[in-house]
């Protein structure tokens, strides 16, 4: 049983490797740096003002399409 788990073990780390290799981020596979900070470039922060208020003006407008085809389907 102990066999079995250290198998899957290596087997799912084969796959993530395969993955990562296969979705072109070659850099990672090989030295296992995920995150690129691109030099003299200041970081975002993650909460800033004006992607909210896109996010929110795509997320109505979605919901509106979304009711339309629900009124559509409704009617078929």
């Amino acid at each position: 049983m102990f066999e079995i788990s250290i198998f899957c073990v290596i087997v799912l780390a084969i796959g993530y490797w395969t993955a990562l290799w296969l979705m072109g981020r070659r850099d990672d596979v090989l030295h296992g740096d995920f995150v690129e900070v691109e030099p003299g470039s200041d970081p975002v922060p993650a909460t800033s003002p004006a992607p909210r208020i896109d996010r929110a003006d795509s997320l109505q407008s979605l919901l509106n399409a979304i009711k339309r085809d629900l009124k559509d389907a409704a009617q078929i």
